[in-house]
């Protein structure tokens, strides 16, 4: 199997990428598999990472961090923004193609064994579990997809579970409220790991004490982030634990929650290794962080920022960097789209699109992408008064250069399927 051929089996399964559907939670199958695989993700350490917003940062974070203590460390997220095999690094590196077509070369003769359809996730988190056991890594770092308990990905024995916070999105499988969300996310804490909480909401205190774990670590109370100052790149930070205090660290990503997702991260890292850290080492991994897609500054004249901003959480504190910490001067241009299924005016709102001087809404590459006329029709009737429509991602990113000069600011986002897209026409335009 190459690569391609790879792509098209993937293709052949069901993925809520592609329906904005899921079969009835179960890890009935994934198990099924790691069995007749004879469990891959057990050969390894794995820190399981989860969360409503900055799992995905927390989970690269705690990457650099271990591989700046000498740890060859396999990392697992989704979705990926450009190439799929984003989703499966070693040490920072993508899988190679036919590694990866290897990797489903051997899911695919054991899904003939199994008796059992897998799922296009199932597939993905099946070949990084064996990619990670072939290559021999120290520790894993595994993003859960979505939720917790019955993610794909909890078929792993956690050392440390991380949850990063706790807000409202993927209500059509969890909810209504906030405490089912956090009993959804917390299934991912095994009796043996440790549970790190960044999530300050008192009123979910009892689900984390009830939880199962070893050891239980809240923020305010175990760790805090003393210092969270805007420096030059990104951001200056001081953190607490329990067991030292590292200061003067630079993160150079971008966003107040950034430095709390650093902080969430160092630890976990301090639990993985029962061990305060050495702060020169601290220093190293953060300072080496890359998060392509979450607010990555692509061009300065004009300003032109991509943030995978997705869900009204994420969209708030997207706005928040952008018109606060960067405050741009000229023209403020927005390039959005988003999904069926999410509320477009809660998500316009959070990204405060009446502050915008021009709206350019497109449709997201994907079945599930919402028309652009439709969510144009949102964004006027929410009073913004340049309101532009463009079917693709491309034509937006264009329209929006071309209505840009130097002094202006473009900011491309609502979805991660738009900010991929548009990720790949900017870089090689700008």
């Amino acid at each position: 199997m190459n690569y391609e051929e790879a792509l098209r089996y993937l293709d052949e399964h069901a993925s809520y990428e592609k329906t904005g559907r899921v079969e009835s939670p179960s890890l009935d199958n994934i198990s099924r598999f790691m069995d007749l695989m004879a469990n891959p993700q057990l050969n390894y350490p794995v820190i399981h990472v989860t969360g409503t917003n900055g799992k995905g940062s927390t989970t690269q974070i705690i990457t650099k961090l271990l591989m700046a203590h000498g740890l060859q460390v396999g990392t697992y997220t989704s979705p990926h923004l450009e190439s799929l095999t984003e989703r499966i690094t070693r040490d920072g590196e993508q899988i190679d193609q036919q590694e990866f077509a290897d990797c489903v070369a051997a899911i695919a003769d054991i899904e003939v064994l199994a008796g059992v359809r897998p799922s296009y996730f199932d597939i993905m988190t099946a070949a990084a579990f064996r990619y990670f056991a072939d290559s021999a890594v120290d520790v894993a770092v595994i993003e859960v997809g979505m939720l917790g308990r019955w993610d794909a990905t909890n078929v792993v024995k956690s050392d440390v579970a991380v949850i990063t916070n706790i807000a409202l999105d993927h209500m059509e499988f969890a909810g209504p409220t906030l405490q089912h969300i956090a009993h959804e996310k917390v299934g991912i804490s095994k009796a043996n790991s440790s549970l790190v909480i960044g999530d300050e909401n008192p009123e979910l205190f009892p689900i984390w004490n009830e939880s199962l774990h070893a050891k239980l670590i809240r923020r305010g109370e175990d760790f805090e982030l003393n210092e969270n100052q805007l420096a030059v790149g990104g951001r200056s930070l001081s953190v607490r634990t329990s067991r030292a205090s590292y200061s003067d660290i630079h993160l150079p990503l971008h966003g107040i929650h950034q430095g709390s997702n650093a902080s969430i991260a160092l630890a976990a890292v301090e639990e993985f290794f029962d061990a305060a850290l050495n702060i020169e080492i601290v220093r190293e991994g953060l300072a080496s962080v890359l998060m392509p897609g979450r607010f990555e500054v692509l061009g300065r004249q004009p300003l032109v920022i991509v943030d995978g901003a997705h869900n009204p959480a994420g969209a708030d504190v997207c706005a928040e960097v952008f018109f606060d910490d960067f405050s741009p001067e000229g023209k403020r241009i927005l390039v959005v789209g988003t999904l069926k299924g999410r509320d477009p005016e809660q998500l316009l709102s959070a990204l405060r699109v009446d502050e915008f001087d021009a709206v350019i809404c497109c449709t997201a590459p994907t079945a599930r992408g919402l028309s652009a006329g439709e969510l144009g029709d949102v964004a006027r009737r929410m009073g913004c008064d340049e309101v532009v429509i463009c079917d693709t991602v491309d034509h937006a990113c264009e329209k929006a250069l071309n209505m840009a000069t130097e002094e202006d600011a473009v900011l491309v986002a609502g979805s991660l399927y738009v900010v991929g897209s548009a990720r790949t026409l900017l870089r090689r335009i700008l």
